[in-house]
This record gives C-alpha cells, structure tokens and sequence, in this order.
C-alpha cells in the first residue's frame, strides 16, 4: 500500500493571539511546552502509516521556510507553497494532482497541522484501519469523534448503517456547528460524532470526485499539473491558485458525494481552536489553573490559562477563569467567556 500524509498548514490561528500571528501561526508554535510545535507533533504520530518521503505539507509561501527549519527531513519538492489562501478544496486538490503524476496509486490521508492527540498509538491504529477500507474501494472516509460533551464548537457527522468492515458507517449527514440545545440532542442520540477534519481516500476517488462536483478546480489542477516537477511550476501555481473559488472539502467534495463513510474513535482529539480548548488539555493546579512558562505563581486565581514562555516571571492575582497570554512585547488579558472577541481584538 502506497500512503501518503497531507498536512494543511497554512492557517493563521487568529483565535489564539498574541501567541499566533500571521508572521508565526500556531502550527510552527510550541503550545503545549514540550519541546515540539503542533505540526512537529502531527507528523510525529503519522510515523507509523508512511515513511517521511511520503509526507506532503501545503503551505501559505511565507512559511515554507519555517516548515523547512522544522521538518527538514520531509523533501523540500513535498512542501507546496499557496501563493493565496483559497481554503481546503484547492489546497487539497494542488497536494492530490501532484501526487497523482508520480504516485498513481497512492492512498491518502488528509489532516490539519494544528490539533492534539494523546493516544498516538489508537490514533495510527485507526487511521491505518480507514486505509485498509479506502485502498480497494471507492470510498472516502471521514475519522469521527465520539463526543465526549455536548460541544458548540465542533461540525459533526451523522452516521447511518453500519458497513460490512467492522467499526465503518456510512455518513447520514454533515451538521454545521449547533447550538447547545442541539449539541445536546446530538450526544443523546449516539450516533453523532465531532467532525475532526481528517479524510481517507485513495487517488482515483477524490480526484475523479473533484472532477464531478467541482469541475472548474479539476480544470485548474489539470493546467497547473502540467508544470508540476519542472523549473515553471512556481510560475504556473501563482499564475492559476489565485484563480480558484474560495471553497471548503466540505462543501466542494463531502457534501456531495455518494460514497463517504465514518470511522468514530477515541484518542484524545482536540482541534486546540481557542485558548479554552488549550487549558482543557494542559496540566491543572489545585485551583484549575494552567500555566505555561519558566515561572508562573498564581495566588488567588482559578480557572485560568496563563502562556509566558518568554517571560522569566508572571505572578497572577485575583483573576477567575481569565487568559493571560504574551509574546514578543504583545499582552493579552481577556475573559474565557468573551475569547471569541479575540480576532477582534488583535486587528
């Protein structure tokens, strides 16, 4: 089995400022302060499905550079540089042609450089089992979340009929992000579960499924792909990217498509999108604090989240469930309640 990785990295991470900034997103960034960025641990934990020669990152252009510094062992004619951003469907489709040219019977997993696992282990178990179940089938496959809350900030996926392979289900329907109300009906039912964003298929079906729901995109891939792997492909990617629709997989493929499956499982996922989803999987005090930097003392505060790793010492009084947050001369002192303000804030 021929498996490739696709790591989306060309986000900004506005929700998490002023540690990401469009000059150093969130994925390049040690969150957690252990020594490694997000990506780093992205690709970390797909070691097991493919070698590095078979990692795939695509990129905004002016972090390629960066991508280099931190992966220097995937080939520098793997890391894809979007002249613009056009959302996941171009980003997706550019990766998938290129791959296709040298690689024609590749199986592929598709994932954002920016979430958490804890169980690495489950998480290679279960992503190599949706490649077992997308190499002989035209299928694609979607990693579902059993929701562990009733949680407003996730899409999710309804699943039907279980398939033949034990654990797959085919897919019902996508749910946009709900209200509590409905997140709430959405656990009691069982059969809904958090839209990871990570998506299993191989070569033939997403590219033949791009052809069939969005076939202006598959006629900018085919142009672009002919300069792919010579000394015009940098030409041709900034001549023709910017001509794609601003489009999502999810609108452009999933939605659409006849035969998409889910795969729940457990590993202890976060998409890490704001810093109250952070504190959730850091270390917690006595008072449900959680701090990171090299000397944070907390006195009479609970619930917060306190990010100074370059400071050499914070002391935090008096403040109940607050982000406390700096970087590069830039602080922030904010609310958890009213963190969706944050892009907002940092214009």
């Amino acid at each position: 089995m021929d498996n490739h990785i696709i790591i989306m990295a060309g986000g900004i991470g506005s929700r998490f400022w002023p540690m990401s900034t469009p000059e150093c997103p969130k994925q390049f960034i040690d969150v957690l302060g252990c020594g490694k960025s997000l990506i780093q641990l992205t690709v970390e934990r797909f070691l097991p499905v493919c070698p590095m020669n078979n990692f795939w990152v695509v990129t905004n252009g002016k972090y390629t550079d960066m991508v280099r510094q931190q992966l220097p062992e995937i080939p520098v004619e793997n890391i894809l540089a979007e002249p613009v951003a056009r959302n996941t469907a171009p980003c997706i489709a550019y990766a998938c042609w290129k791959i296709k040219q040298k690689h024609p019977q590749a199986n592929i997993v598709v994932t954002p450089s920016d979430a958490l696992v804890i169980d690495t282990a489950e998480f290679a178990r279960t992503i190599k089992s949706a490649l077992d179940f997308t190499d002989s089938r035209e299928a694609i496959v979607t990693i579902g979340i059993r929701p562990s809350r009733p949680e407003t900030g996730y899409g999710y996926i309804a699943a039907a009929d279980e398939t033949d392979s034990k654990g797959i289900f085919k897919v019902e329907a996508f749910k946009e992000k709900p209200d509590l109300e409905t997140a709430r009906k959405y656990v009691a039912a069982g059969n809904y579960f958090w839209n990871a964003g990570i998506f299993v298929w191989n070569i033939s079906t997403i590219t033949t499924a791009i052809r069939e729901h969005q076939p202006n995109l598959a006629a900018i891939m085919d142009e672009m792909s002919r300069s792919f792997y010579t000394a015009e492909e940098k030409k041709e990617v900034e001549r023709l990217f910017p001509t794609c629709e601003k489009i999502s997989i999810d609108y452009a493929v999933m939605e659409k498509a006849r035969q998409i499956f889910t795969l729940p499982a457990e590993f202890g996922w976060s998409d890490l999108g704001s810093w109250g989803s952070l504190r959730t999987k850091l270390s917690l005090d006595t008072e449900g604090n959680a701090t990171v930097g090299p000397d944070i003392r907390m006195y009479g505060s609970k619930g917060c989240i306190v990010h100074t790793p370059g400071q050499r010492k914070v002391v935090v009084e008096g403040l109940t469930d607050y982000i406390v947050a700096e970087k590069d001369g830039q602080l922030l002192v904010c609310s958890l309640k009213n963190e969706q303000h944050i892009k907002e804030y940092a214009k």
